[in-house]
């Protein structure tokens, strides 16, 4: 992995690319000689985790899973730690979350273009879908034979708030880490200030919406501007319901969240998301910061 550091004003930016998008780590009161040893340190926590949690990959975590045809696999408390977390994001949306569901992009390319799938592709994979399916008894899972999981819902941010708790312990000054959108700040800049963000407009790309201000914790964005398939002047975002096998009807343009920890941020994003015309009416009641682009 490449890391580059640059001077962007008064802070030193660490620039390489992780999880299929840019990433950036933001220093402020820094040399360049310290600004590179951390960015370093951030993107190699990263990588792991790329690496640990790839479903695409059969030496990771979830390919192990994945691969087991059936068979009851004896996991590691971190992989543990999410598969709890999935468990709970199942739960809290009613089922609308469902780490099984990545099993769809057989199908679905969401590329931008009008090719959907048939009705009779999308049906057949449902039966491969369901956490309910799942035998999940901390450290042991077993997952029926062709099924699969997918932890690409919440690796991300996860590795955000890793690298992140990784520079709080090892600098004393703060630092901001944005993984493609996603960021989880360690502290207020040096002068009390709060480190301040732009968010995307969905309906134009490369343009912020709107400027966010941020001094500790996470903020996280769910949305449909890249990830889309558009035919007969419907908009079908990449947000999939486990039970239809379709995407989420009447969902908002893209939800923003800020709570304390970049996994809890993009986790009700998501969620919200796929609330779809009740997104709002779920936020409201998570007791969080969140914008709603409709």
């Amino acid at each position: 992995m490449t890391v580059v550091v640059l001077r962007r004003g008064d802070l030193l930016v660490g620039t390489f690319t992780a999880m299929g998008g840019p990433c950036e780590v933001l220093f402020e009161n820094c040399n360049e000689a310290s600004a590179r040893r951390l960015c370093d340190l951030a993107a190699a926590e990263v990588l792991r985790i790329e690496r640990k949690f790839s479903r695409y990959r059969d030496d990771s975590a979830v390919g192990a899973i994945n691969a087991a045809g059936g068979a009851p696999v004896r996991i590691d408390d971190e992989t543990a730690r999410l598969l709890d977390l999935a468990a709970q994001c199942h739960a809290l949306s009613g089922g609308r979350f469902d780490v099984t569901s990545g099993i769809l992009r057989r199908v679905w390319k969401f590329d931008g273009s009008d090719r959907l799938p048939s009705r009779g592709r999308v049906k057949a994979l449902l039966p491969l879908i369901g956490w309910e399916k799942v035998a999940w008894h901390n450290p042991v899972i077993t997952l029926p034979a062709g099924m699969e999981i997918d932890l690409g819902g919440l690796g991300k941010e996860y590795a955000a708030d890793r690298a992140a708790d990784l520079l709080a312990a090892a600098a004393p000054a703060a630092a901001l880490v944005n993984l493609g959108g996603d960021l989880r700040a360690t502290g207020p800049r040096s002068d009390g200030a709060a480190w301040r963000v732009g968010v995307e407009d969905p309906g134009r790309e490369d343009h912020a919406e709107r400027i966010l201000e941020m001094k500790t914790g996470g903020l996280a964005t769910s949305g449909d501007a890249r990830r889309y398939l558009l035919r007969g002047g419907v908009r079908y975002g990449h947000l999939l319901n486990p039970r239809t096998g379709w995407p989420v009807r009447d969902a908002p343009r893209a939800v923003t969240v800020a709570a304390p920890t970049c996994t809890e941020a993009g986790v009700l994003a998501t969620l919200a998301m796929l609330h779809g015309r009740d997104a709002e009416a779920f936020l409201d009641g998570q007791g969080v910061t969140w914008w709603c682009h409709r």
